[in-house]
């Protein structure tokens, strides 16, 4: 269950910092309040239209339609560009930390030669008392 949560929450780490960093645009072409087109990377096409009223030789009227109150709406997500920290920007003492921190890192997978005991020469104090029988304080 711990490996599918760790899983879990490392692709959406990921997916967070991927949307974070990427940057795109949304062109959108309204004719009155009528979505006419949308658009996720190009421009939205804008419509052409005319409004006259004429006559013809019948007594029918023909309408050609010119919207005046179109308008286009460009929405821009800028994404960030600076989480890339470069090491040359680091003051000397961060370098020798990240250094010494990659140092003992790597360090804890190295095996010793042999098995070292390092109390082997110590003998324990001599026991003039039990204190545990004197105290009467015994492990349950």
């Amino acid at each position: 269950m711990k490996k599918i949560y760790y899983k879990i929450t490392s692709v959406l780490l990921a997916l967070i910092v991927l949307l974070s960093t990427m940057s795109f645009s949304l062109d959108m072409h309204f004719c009155g309040d009528q979505l006419v087109d949308f658009s996720i990377s190009d421009k939205a096409n804008t419509c052409l239209m005319k409004t006259e009223m004429t006559k013809t030789s019948s007594s029918c009227e023909v309408m050609k339609m010119e919207m005046g109150c179109c308008s286009d709406v460009e929405v821009v997500f800028e994404g960030r560009d600076d989480l890339k920290i470069s090491f040359d920007q680091l003051t000397f003492n961060q370098q020798v930390f990240v250094a010494s921190s990659v140092y003992s890192y790597i360090s804890r997978f190295e095996g010793f030669d042999e098995n070292l005991v390092p109390l082997k020469d110590y003998k324990p104090p001599p026991l003039i008392r039990d204190l545990q029988i004197l105290d009467q304080t015994f492990l349950i």
